[in-house]
């Protein structure tokens, strides 16, 4: 007998469970479609709604991954990995430029090519690559929605900046996987904010969607059109977001640190972790403050000093500006003006930023942006929109995506010849007809490629292979027909074919900067054989991050709170320091019970103490108040 299957929360026959994914540069997040509306998946147990995209790696190599890898930051910042997102799909020669500013460590010769992320603890050193790491952000929200639905969940939708090339993209898939995840569709963001926004249900037009993100910038013009989103362009930087408005700040703070204290903040990785921190913190001030307080002990030096938001802005205008140009370049390829653009979007948590926002309204004609939705959350919510429709959750949005670079070949003198130009709406499939340059030819090498340049060496080379064997005759008499087909998720396959033969030659396009097949098994493989072993060590790292914090706050408190603290009675006192002694004990042990128990009886122990501290400190607030001010 054929069995139904139900959900039990709804009551309703059980559909497809996919979830939307935003794996971000800073912080990652997970949705779903809740009845109607799409939702964010939060933590079941601590409430967190983000992930920070961040993970540390313990003296044992066991990953710890989002809140509590922050807490390594810097201390082991060669062990914590953090805008990773940044290296996804890309070599060593890719990304030189930029590794002065990483406490971590790219070794060259194992990333000619795909980066490898070197880990030492001082006995032992292993290489991760950006596909690992993400897998393991990846890992940690599947884990919230297994949490949260109470079953395991296999199928997800991911988001990319809309500029990743097909490298980033592939790379992003094996992520997925290797996370046990089946990714079933790569959507670019801003398409995925677009629907968070749910414009397709409040009207037609022309919308630009100017998403600034933590390490990434995306402009698309969209068209809206009785609830088809169609994609007219995409422009955008891979390196440009909220770590280059940090960075513009360190360099301009560095300058004065420099003259007062005589050091330069980059030499040490963990003084730079710990400025880069401050930055990021005074930033965050400044979106809603006219100025905040920069306060950075420099070996021993205080450093102190107020930031206006002028000056702030003063500091980050060059970076705000490099939007421009694929701004104005976007227009361009859509056809319009900006004074055409009906709707203008804002996504990513770096157009928070005051100046960002009068910076776009400027650049479009002074409209004011959307920015009613949280900026860090649309992107998944848009995500999970999408996992809707291929759910059959909702199905009254037709999505029309497009490729953002041109794919083609190399033909006769080194000349690039598109297939599927770039703004190429997707799937597609384009078939064209090639012939041979030289006589007697008996096999045909296709070299696949991406790029706007016009000459083949100055794009980048996808895939190489060779059709043969095919029967000799004179130049320009064979007649190959090469077709190129791009999936949804903007996967390239391409098939030579000879057609006075019907022999055949396909290949589905596996970006250098990538894994093989055999890497990504391996990797699954070996996630499988160590889950619960990995499981443990990752619970006994939390149990100690948390206890290491509840130390640090208890010992804080005695020396803040010593005329309170002296008075407690004497047997109290020494119930506090001895159980403070005995968790620093267990934290240096490797008993995760042991460890808990002693936090939680720290607690207790510690009760009355704080109480007796709140209590001093509502009376010193209330003293001075007149009694109809506080009845």
């Amino acid at each position: 007998m054929p069995t139904i299957p139900i959900d039990i929360r709804t009551g309703t026959i059980k559909k497809e469970r996919i979830i939307g994914i935003d794996l971000g540069t800073t912080n990652s997040l997970v949705a779903y479609m809740h009845d109607d509306h799409p939702a964010i998946i939060a933590n079941k147990y601590t409430l967190e709604r983000m992930v920070p995209s961040v993970v540390y790696f313990d003296e044992h190599f066991t990953p710890v991954v989002g809140s509590s890898a922050k807490e390594f930051f810097m201390r082991f910042p060669d062990r914590t990995i953090y805008s990773v997102k940044r290296l996804m799909g890309k070599a060593f020669a890719d990304v030189k430029d930029e590794l002065s500013t990483l406490p971590y460590r790219i070794n060259e010769q194992e990333s000619a090519t795909v980066c490898k992320i070197e880990i030492s603890n001082g006995k032992e050193t292993r290489y991760f690559t950006p596909i690992e790491i993400s897998s393991l952000i990846l890992k940690e929200l599947k884990r919230w929605a297994d949490d949260y639905f109470e079953e395991p969940v296999s199928k997800a939708v991911i988001t990319v900046p809309a500029y990743f090339n097909d490298a980033q993209r592939q790379a992003t898939k094996d992520a997925g996987k290797l996370a046990g995840l089946e990714v079933l569709r790569i959507i670019n963001e801003p398409t995925a904010a677009s629907l968070a926004y749910g414009l397709d249900k409040s009207k037609n037009g022309l919308i630009a969607v100017y998403d600034l993100g933590g390490g990434t910038f995306d402009i698309s013009i969209l068209k809206l059109d009785d609830g088809i989103f169609d994609v007219l362009s995409t422009n955008g930087d891979t390196h440009l977001g909220g770590d280059d408005l940090d960075l513009a700040l360190m360099h301009h703070l560095a300058v004065e640190i420099q003259a007062q204290c005589g050091l330069n903040v980059f030499t040490n990785p963990q003084i730079a972790q710990r400025f880069r921190l401050e930055c990021e913190r005074a930033k965050r001030d400044l979106t809603d403050a006219e100025q905040t307080e920069i306060h950075f002990d420099v070996c021993g030096q205080p450093f102190n000093r107020t930031l206006l938001r002028s000056e702030f802005e003063k500091v980050i205008a060059p970076v705000i500006e490099r939007t421009r140009i694929p701004c104005l370049k976007a227009l361009k390829d859509a056809g319009v003006t900006a004074s055409e653009i009906d709707e203008v979007v804002l996504v990513g948590g770096s157009t928070r930023t005051p100046f960002v926002k009068q910076f776009v309204s400027e650049l479009f004609g002074g409209k004011k942006p959307h920015d009613e939705l949280n900026p860090d959350e649309v992107v998944a919510l848009g995500a999970a929109v999408q996992a809707g429709v291929l759910s059959g959750d909702t199905d009254d949005i037709l999505l029309l995506d497009i490729t953002p670079l041109s794919l083609g070949i190399e033909t006769v003198g080194g000349v690039f010849t598109p297939i599927i130009p770039r703004n190429t709406k997707v799937p597609i499939k384009i078939a064209q007809e090639f012939t041979t340059s030289v006589d007697n030819q008996t096999g045909i090498d296709i070299h696949v490629l991406q790029g706007e340049r016009e000459l083949a060496a100055d794009n980048r080379s996808l895939a190489k292979f060779t059709l043969k064997p095919i029967p000799p005759a004179p130049a320009g008499m064979p007649r190959i027909l090469v077709v190129f087909g791009l999936d949804a998720n903007g996967i390239l396959t391409v098939t030579a074919k000879d057609q006075r033969t019907g022999k055949e030659q396909s290949i589905e396009v596996k970006p250098t900067y990538g894994l093989t097949d055999e890497e990504v098994e391996r990797m699954l493989l070996a996630g499988f054989e160590h889950a619960q072993e990995d499981v443990e060590k990752r619970l006994l790292i939390e149990a100690q991050v948390q206890a290491n914090a509840l130390i640090a706050a208890t010992e804080k408190s005695i020396e803040r709170q010593r005329e309170i603290f002296d008075k407690l009675p004497v047997e109290e006192q020494h119930a506090i320091r001895s159980v403070l002694a005995e968790l620093k004990s267990a934290v240096a042990g490797t008993d995760r019970k042991l460890i808990a128990d002693v936090t939680e009886k720290l607690n207790q122990v510690t009760t009355h103490f704080a109480q007796e501290a709140m209590n001093a400190a509502v009376s010193r607030a209330l003293e001075k108040r007149k009694l109809d001010e506080v009845v």
